[in-house]
């Protein structure tokens, strides 16, 4: 898989910078928030992060302050940064480490165009994004965080109080970066994953989030639902020790961008194919297959020897390819 996001030619977008506003955008209605897999609920907010991963009160108590491989060694701070902690109430947990930082700067400097950044927080990410001197539009559900930084950031940054999930995209190029706040990871994915516009989305999500999203270890449904559109790939591993407050998981950093048109006139028909056969039953690939009417058994069983898919294979092992041929050989285009 290449490496992503890619530098992409100059589009000779205009400047669409947004008039500055401290009012929510209520474009569109609020998604549907589920995964799957199960994320603990919570009342946080998109883009209520510096910028954004969900903290757990309860997760993040005193009382274990320990890494997942640090044995009864305590979790040595990150390089530290001047931004204050989260409010819980927002879900906020503020990305402190400046290596982490500098490395989202250096992913989004590979792109072009504007920049919508989802959770600005008190702007960790924000300002060093600013330097690129690109024009960037921020997004934050804590209207004294989006009043107070709008009021300190150079006159091509604009910062919002506004719901992520209610926001109407630009339909013109431009570049997605957040911090996804951990409780509503799929919630804003699934938004993205619909949105038109951007080219190029640089996140930060839950590890097992990102590597799964990513396709480590085999595709999740949503993955395999929005692959012929879009790649994914993984780029680093962050620890937990890197947000205050410090979340109970390390998180994940991995870039997402959008592929040419894959020919699937139906993009609907093809995700309800996909998430029939995820939630098909039956010994082998092939029988789940047959389950979700996708092909006939026989059929099936001929299908994947034609594409050397193994007998024992489960949906989690089919690559892009494969869910697209096993769409046009379902009669599906």
């Amino acid at each position: 898989m290449s490496r992503h996001p890619r530098r992409r030619a100059d589009r000779g977008a205009p400047d669409h910078r947004p008039q500055r506003t401290s009012q929510p955008d209520h474009g569109l209605p609020r998604e549907h928030r589920r995964d799957d897999r199960p994320e603990r609920p919570g009342a946080g907010a998109p883009g209520a992060s510096d910028s954004g991963a969900s903290g757990d009160a309860r997760r993040d108590a005193p009382r274990d302050r320990r890494t997942p491989t640090s044995g009864t060694r305590p979790a040595q701070p990150p390089t530290a940064s001047r931004h204050a902690p989260g409010r819980h109430e927002l879900g906020q947990s503020f990305l402190v480490d400046r290596a982490a930082v500098r490395r989202i700067v250096d992913l989004v400097d590979a792109t072009d165009g504007p920049i919508l950044e989802i959770g600005t927080g008190d702007g960790a990410i924000t300002r060093p994004l600013a330097r690129l001197g690109r024009p960037i539009r921020g997004l934050e559900l804590d209207a004294r965080r989006a009043a107070r930084l709008d009021a300190r950031t150079p006159q091509h940054v604009r910062i919002e109080h506004a719901d992520a999930l209610d926001h109407r995209f630009d339909a013109r190029p431009h570049v997605v970066v957040s911090n996804l706040p951990f409780h509503l990871t799929t919630a804003l994915l699934r938004r993205l994953l619909r949105a038109p516009g951007w080219t190029d989305a640089v996140l930060v999500a839950q590890w097992e989030v990102a590597r799964r999203r990513a396709g480590v270890g085999g595709a999740t449904q949503l993955t395999a639902q929005a692959a012929p559109w879009f790649d994914f790939a993984l780029d680093r591993r962050i620890p937990r020790s890197a947000f205050r407050p410090m979340p109970a998981v390390d998180a994940g950093l991995f870039t997402v961008a959008r592929r040419p048109d894959p020919g699937i006139r139906s993009r609907a028909g093809y995700e309800r194919m996909v998430a029939d056969v995820f939630g098909a039953s039956g010994r082998g690939l092939a029988r789940m297959l047959a389950q979700a009417r996708v092909l006939r058994l026989d059929d099936a069983k001929a299908w994947m020897g034609g594409r050397g898919v193994p007998r024992d294979a489960s949906p989690t092992a089919l690559t892009r390819d494969d869910w697209i041929a096993l769409w046009r050989a379902s009669g599906g285009r």
